[in-house]
Order: structure tokens, then sequence, then C-alpha cells
């Protein structure tokens, strides 16, 4: 089904446009493209009455009729509404809402039933209440659960339709507990609850049982929803997706032991369900917090990819932690002075010549944010060089791991001044980075995959992205810190597609991270620790050594931690926290770090 391209014209000047067109047709006698130009009206306005008119007479035409809509692929959308209101005048009532659901599922947002012949009190009894309930469930089935309210409004009239057929067939089970489902997902689940008790007392089955669970979950009622789909299970006693169901729900009232016994048991039927497995490790890392579990379920979904709820379970997980689902944010002394300068207003053009002392050399990512923001380009001084210097790679002052050397860096210093190393990137690369830089990902692999498109940029261009990251002018200052960071870590993410073919640890692609990752302190750090760590969930043959690349380098970063700031060392301890594998003293010791300060003294 195709529809309009949406323009910046008045959609109702326009319908009247696209009506004055089918009249000329019309008067030419050329039904077919005056129905054309009727079935555009009906897209841009459905309710237009001037529009209804007119195809009323197209219908009426000796040579007119349904036939001037045929539903040859692909299909417009305005025809499949036009040929609906077409066959209700013919009286094909039924015919004619399976269209209008079929538009409404295509283009939710488009009043599409919002016409008379919808809201007529006499439809109901004129529709067949089997062939309504399943089209009122395809509906349903089509729709968020819940519906954003914002978007409710188009499908009022279905839901009206609904409760005038169960008025109409009022002992009609199908009728009700399709309704009940169509009502809850629209935010009614009084109505919800009403409808589906209604069905399970005419006659009791699965299906009102458990849109009854839906309906009374929908209102936190936790205990009756149990009992309901406990009543379904009798129906259905191998029913794994409602074992999977009463686990979530039991977890969501607080008994989360419990609703693990009741996936597990589903599991130990099916070990791969899938809607089981999933469930199960997100539930079992809610309780313990081991990252295996989520590692687990990503190993799955690899495995399954057409798999929606592992897909949603892994991303409900993700968002809760940095690195798997969002950038932490970065907390150096530049940037602070920044969000304080920022605080009330992005404008800048009387900030004139800013000067700023900070007692150490910061990241020259950070330096870059503060400056790009303000739009100055020097100002900065450094008063004092601590130990161990955070200019030179790790491996020159920090004597353990198995990183011996770095061969090169995206940044040099003159004194305490960074200037990138690198070239710029071609417009091809700005291009590439600027359509993912501050996208956010629903899961680390998920990031990964979608990285892919960048990893036909050559080395150079990776590189560059990471010294000069083309940062858009209409990216208000404030918001610049954060598109750098986004835009590092999805070219890092894109470097770790390079050459994917080659075996991992003699691979380019994991030589230039470990530079990265184990040169000057910098964001740059960071996010090809990331790339590491998102290429070890998707590739377990690499975990053993990311892992160990991962921990030495948060080491390196306590270790220079007790005698100056790092300020990338709480994103390191996240990174720890989010790579699969490593050491559980490593992970403790990162929770340590990332410990409230007042933490110790906690009972």
């Amino acid at each position: 089904m195709t529809v309009p391209d949406e323009g910046m014209t008045d959609p109702r000047l326009q319908a009247q446009g696209e009506l004055s067109m089918a009249r000329l047709a019309l008067d030419d006698g050329e039904l077919r493209h005056a129905a054309d130009h009727v079935a555009r009206a009906l897209v841009c306005a459905p309710a237009l009455p001037e529009a209804h008119e007119l195809l009323a007479a197209l219908a009426a035409h000796p040579h007119g009729g349904a036939d001037l809509f045929p539903l040859e692929q692909p299909v417009f959308l305005g025809t499949v509404i036009a040929r609906a209101h077409v066959l209700a005048s013919q009286g094909r009532p039924a015919e004619a809402l399976e269209l209008l659901v079929s538009a409404q599922c295509h283009d939710p947002r488009g009043a599409w039933a919002d016409v008379p012949w919808v809201r007529d009190p006499a439809l109901p009894a004129r529709l067949a209440p089997d062939q309504a309930s399943m089209t009122i469930m395809r509906l349903a089935s089509r729709l968020d659960d819940p519906v954003p309210e914002d978007a409710r409004a188009p499908l009022r009239p279905f839901a009206d339709l609904a409760l005038a057929l169960c008025d109409a067939h009022p002992d009609h089970p199908a009728m009700l507990w399709t309704s009940s489902i169509l009502m809850r997902r629209l935010g009614a689940t009084g109505e919800a609850i009403r409808l589906a008790a209604r069905s399970e007392t005419v006659q009791p089955s699965f299906y009102a049982a458990m849109a009854l669970g839906y309906a009374y979950r929908a209102e936190r009622r936790y205990d009756e929803a149990e009992q309901a789909w406990l009543r379904a299970l009798r129906f259905e006693p191998d029913n794994l997706a409602l074992y999977t169901d009463i686990g979530e729900l039991l977890a969501n009232a607080g008994r989360a032991d419990e609703g693990l016994q009741w996936v597990e048991r589903a599991l130990q039927k099916d070990p791969e369900n899938e809607c089981a497995f999933p469930t199960a490790c997100g539930m079992r890392f809610a309780r313990d917090g081991d990252l295996a579990h989520l590692v687990a379920l990503s190993d799955y979904l690899r495995e399954h990819p057409e798999n929606g709820h592992a897909d949603d379970v892994l991303t409900h997980h993700s968002q809760r932690m940095y690195w798997l689902g969002h950038i932490p944010q970065p907390t150096e002394a530049v940037i602070n002075v920044l969000r304080q300068v920022l605080a009330e207003s992005d404008d800048v053009s009387d900030i004139g010549g800013m000067s700023l002392t900070i007692s150490a050399p910061e990241p020259p990512s950070a330096v870059l944010a503060f400056t790009s923001a303000l739009g100055v380009s020097e100002g900065i001084t450094v008063t004092d060089v601590p130990e161990p210097d955070a200019r030179r790679p790790v491996p020159e002052v920090f004597g353990g791991g198995p990183v011996r050397a770095v061969r090169g860096s995206v940044w040099t210093y003159e004194g305490t001044r960074a200037r990138p190393a690198v070239a710029p990137p071609s417009p091809e690369a700005v291009q590439a980075i600027r359509a993912l830089a501050g996208r956010p990902w629903r899961h680390l692999p998920a990031a990964y995959d979608d990285a892919v498109r960048l990893s036909g940029l050559s080395l150079n261009d990776l590189v560059g992205l990471l010294a000069h990251p083309p940062v858009p002018d209409e990216v208000p200052a404030r918001h610049r810190p954060d598109w750098i960071r986004s835009a590092q870590a999805w070219t890092c993410l894109g470097i770790a597609h390079f050459q994917a073919d080659e075996p991992w640890h003699e691979s380019q692609r994991r030589a230039l991270l470990v530079d990265l990752a184990y040169g000057p302190e910098d964001w740059v750090s960071e996010t090809a620790l990331l790339a590491m760590v998102a290429t070890a969930w998707v590739d377990p043959s690499t975990r053993a050594d990311v892992a160990e690349l991962v921990t030495w380098r948060f080491i390196a970063a306590v270790e220079a931690a007790r005698s100056r700031a790092v300020t990338v060392l709480e994103s390191l301890a996240f990174l720890v926290r989010a790579t699969p594998g490593v050491h559980p003293d490593v992970r403790s010791l990162a929770d340590d770090v990332l410990a409230p300060p007042d933490a110790a003294a906690a009972p």
C-alpha cells in the first residue's frame, strides 16, 4: 500500500484542488481519472463532505462503482479508503470495514473511519459478529500496547463501533473479548475488564481469561490478573508463553522469585523457548546483576534475530547501564565550566576573549568540546603536569598489562596544548558520521550492527573523524560535548568493522583500537575500549582478549588516580561493568570506584 508524499500544502486546500480536477474529469467522462483525484482528496481530508458527495456520484454512475477503485498492487491508500466507502454504500459493510482496518493499520495517523456510515447506529446489527470480531482483533493486534494518548483520536470510531457491536451482540463471547483487547490498548482499562469478564461469564475460554488478565494487569491489579491467567492455563496447560506472562506478572508484583520459577518451568519443557528464554535472562540479571545473563541473551538473539521479545528484553536492561545503552556524561573541569557558562543561554556571542586556568592537562577531546561550544580557539592555561603524565601513552607510564608500546595517536602535544596529529576526514566521511552521531542505540550489539555503514571508510578517514569531529552548526553549544562523544563512539564502532574478515588477534582494527585505548588519556580512550567491548558482545572468540585489554587499561587508570585526577576513571569503570568475562575481582574494583563517597560509612 502506498501513501502520498507529505508536503507543506494545507490538506483541506489540497483536497479541494483534487476535487476540482475530479469534477473536470467527470465532466469529460474520464471516470477513472475522476476516481483517482477523489481518492487523493480522501487521503488529504477523510471526512470532507464534498469528497463524499463526489464519491457517491461515482458510485451511482452506470459505469462506476467499486471497480473504479481496484486493489491492484501496489495499491494507493486513498484507493482502499474510497473503495471501502463505495462498498458500504452498496450494502457490503463487512468488506468495507475490513478495508478501513487495512488503511488504519497501514497509516494509524489518519481518521479514516470518522465517517457517517461507520457511526450509523444501525451498522452493528448489519454485521455478522464472527467476522466483525475477527476484524476488530486484526486492528487491535496491530496497535501499540497501549496506544500513546495523543494517537488515540483517529481510533475512536473503531472503539465506538466495537462497544456498539458488544451491545448488539451481548452474548457473543469472541466479540466481547476482542473488543476488550482493543479497549485496553486504547487506555479504557475499566471497559476492557467489563467486556472480558462478560465474555468469561457467557462462555469461559482461554481467550476470555487471557483478555481479562491483561486488562487487570493494565490496572496493576496483579492478584486478579494472576487468577485470570491460572484459569486460562486450565484450557492450555502447555502454553509456555502464558507461563512466561505469569512469571513477568509476579515479578512486577514484587514476587520475583516466584515469577522466575514459572519461567524456569517453561524452560524445563523447552530450553530455548522464544518467550521464556529471553524473559529468564532478564529476570536473572535483575536478580543478581550478573552481566553473563545479558551476554547469554545477546548470543541467543544472534541465533534468533527475528525474536523481537529478546531484543526488547536486552534493550530494557541495556538502557539502564552506561555504555550498553547510552554514553556517560563527561566530568572534566572544562566541561563543568562550560555548563555553568551556558546554564541560562546558548548565546555565546558576547563571551569574547574568555580565558580559563586549570591545574592539569585534561583530555584533548574535552578541551575541543569546550572551544567548539564557545567559539574560541585558545584561552586555556595549564599550571601543572602531575605524574603519571596523562599526555603520554599508557605503556610509557604504567609497567603492567599486555600492551608494551603504542605506535601512534590522534593527538600530539606542544607543551600542554594538544593538537590533532591526523588530517581532517573527507567530505564523504563527514556525511557518514553526521548520519549517526547523536543517535541513541537500543543495546550494544545493535550499535555494532548499525556502525557497519562506516565500514567502507578508510582508516585515515576514521582517525580523522576522532580528532576533527565535524559538529554541525545547528547543534546547540550545550550539546556539543555529547555530540562529540557520540561521534567518537560511532567512529570507533566503525573501526571495529574495518577489514572484518581479518582474524581478530592479527587484525588492523584491533591494532588501531589498542593504540587509541592505550594512547594519551582522552575520550577516544573510552570509545576505543567501547568498540572492543562491542566486538566481544558479538564475537565470543574475542571475549578473553577484550576482557584483558579493558582490565589493564582500567587498572592503569586506577593506579594513576592515586596521585592525580583521572577524569575518565568512572567511565572506564562503567566499561568494565559492560565487558563480558571480566574477572569478578576487577568488577568489584569497578564497583568500588563507582560507589558513592560515603558508601563506606553506610550500614
